[in-house]
């Protein structure tokens, strides 16, 4: 069962620190001065999968609307619906302001994104070493 909450103690954000250095400093190699920028501005959220942490994503406003940014499910989680289940939950925090919508997403997890009616905006670009497409949500 996956259940997600917005972060609300000091405790379940270093949760998700922990998740996101895991699979971005760990697993991708991401410099930890890019991984941890804009944390005080930024809603975070946890997903847990049988009550034990498993993903994290966070929303940030921005100039040009609300970011989705930083999806992480632990490898051991993966392929459990978490990562949809954080972009569906993600949305619905967002929508209802009327903003524009976007993330910039790692080539390998675009099809993730495009089935929740995010489309590519522009030419991909680098980085972190890792190549990205913007994607902005069209209903």
């Amino acid at each position: 069962m996956i259940k997600i909450e917005k972060i609300t103690t000091p405790e379940i954000q270093q949760i998700v620190w922990d998740i996101r250095h895991e699979v971005f400093v760990i697993g991708q190699n991401c410099l930890k001065e890019i991984e941890y920028e804009f944390e005080e501005e930024s809603i975070h959220f946890i997903a847990y999968f049988n009550n034990e942490p498993a993903g994290t994503a966070r929303i940030r406003e921005t100039e040009n609307g609300f970011k989705l940014e930083r999806f992480a499910v632990l490898e051991k989680f993966r392929g459990n619906g978490i990562g949809s289940a954080l972009v569906a939950y993600l949305l619905n925090e967002t929508i209802p302001f009327g903003k524009k919508i976007y993330l910039h997403a790692q080539l390998t997890a675009a099809p993730l994104y495009a089935k929740h009616n995010f489309k590519p905006d522009g030419e991909n670009f680098w980085e972190a070493d890792i190549e990205h497409v913007k994607m902005v949500y069209s209903k």
